[in-house]
């Protein structure tokens, strides 16, 4: 009996050492995460947009950032950036994703995400804007990364500019 039980222990011990030298790990510890990345949305404390209503440059300005976003994650192979159409609805239905209190998480989830990414410029004046990137984890909704740069002028280059800083700086830079 003793030479049964050891053979056991043996033939366990060689199942986890192969395991480990084929590189499996815990959830996927090895494959490139899988985010979901919202589209900006526009914090207007500027008072224009309450009295002028949307600027339609802004509204470009917003899809602008988002797809440059989304193309540079994809671009560094760090992340697959996945497609978020099965949850426009629910995107939609939720209003602003940065005040919805954590919703951009279970959303992700739903998509097969592993993280959820939201992003705001804030409107300070028209020569000063604040964009922010928020990186939260899909399963459990804790923030893992916030980011924020501060630009000036309200121009799709100044936009562009401050999103590419921050995923150079911060977002990709590990």
């Amino acid at each position: 009996m003793p030479f049964v039980f050891q053979s056991c222990q043996r033939c366990a011990v060689a199942a986890i050492l192969l395991l480990a030298l084929n590189g499996w790990h815990p959830a996927g510890g090895n494959e490139v995460p899988r985010v979901a990345v919202f589209d900006f949305e526009l914090i207007d404390t500027s008072l224009e947009g309450e009295t002028s209503g949307q600027r339609p440059d802004e509204q470009q300005r917003l899809r602008l950032i988002s797809d440059l976003l989304r193309q540079k994650l994809s671009e560094s192979g760090r992340y697959v950036v996945l497609d978020q159409e099965a949850v426009a609805d629910r995107v939609a239905d939720a209003g602003y994703l940065h005040g919805c209190n954590g919703c951009e998480a279970s959303i992700a989830l739903d998509l097969g995400a592993d993280l959820a990414i939201i992003g705001t410029v804030q409107k300070v004046s028209n020569l000063i804007l604040n964009i922010n990137i928020y990186m939260s984890d899909a399963a459990s909704g804790k923030r893992l990364r916030a980011m924020s740069a501060d630009i000036r002028g309200n121009t799709d280059t100044s936009w562009s500019r401050g999103l590419s800083y921050l995923v150079r700086n911060r977002l990709l830079k590990d």
